[in-house]
């Protein structure tokens, strides 16, 4: 199983962590202006925004697509 994520850059990496990242690189502003969803515009949290990301596949794949290209 270690073979099928070696090349996974998210391997490793909680939705937590990768959204604390870009919060401290882009701020809430900027995330909401790269990706356009309420949970960064309206009073935005980690643990909303969790929430958000956990129950909404498309969010979450856009954070994820953030992530590897700002980061890896």
């Amino acid at each position: 199983m270690s073979n099928q994520q070696q090349n996974n850059p998210l391997h490793g990496l909680t939705l937590e962590k990768i959204l604390t990242r870009l919060v401290e690189h882009y701020g809430w502003r900027g995330l909401y202006e790269i990706i356009n969803v309420n949970c960064f515009s309206n009073d935005p949290s980690i643990k909303s925004s969790l929430k958000f990301l956990r129950r909404t596949q498309w969010a979450r794949d856009k954070v994820e697509e953030l992530y590897i290209s700002t980061f890896c």
